[in-house]
């Protein structure tokens, strides 16, 4: 099993390489193609964010094992101009147009747990977290 996909976003090569590791890791992992298009969704949308919102950045995605479960990890960070509200963000109201639509919202639906730090003016981390059903 693969360990870790470390995948430099800058242009839009780099968001199909990201969803191709995100793919393989979670087959691997044992996700059903149905849990695979989840986390693939989410990659995308991370990824796009990172490319139109902060011109850079990377996404790590890694297995994780917890009281006997597996799931999938995704960290999407970048030095952008960071999100200033986060809450806002996340609400259905606010979208931008620019990933697949899906919006911070829709990330937090498709995942287990999402976890947002963002600072004004130096970037944005953001951790998903996908459980194998």
């Amino acid at each position: 099993m693969s360990l870790e996909a470390q995948v430099n976003i800058v242009n839009d090569e780099d968001v199909i390489a990201a969803r191709q590791a995100g793919r393989t890791l979670a087959a691997e992992t044992g996700f059903s193609a149905r849990e695979q298009a989840m986390l693939v969704a989410v990659i995308t949308e991370l990824a796009l964010n990172i490319l139109h919102h902060a011109q850079g950045g990377e996404v790590l995605i890694h297995p994780s094992e917890d009281a006997g479960r597996r799931g999938i990890v995704v960290i999407a960070r970048d030095r952008g101009p960071g999100i200033p509200n986060i809450k806002d963000a996340v609400e259905a109201s606010y979208c931008v147009a620019e990933g697949l639509g899906l919006g911070l919202r829709g990330v937090k639906a498709l995942v287990d747990s999402l976890d947002i730090l963002s600072v004004p003016g130096k970037g944005t981390t953001v951790t998903a977290r996908k459980w194998q059903s």
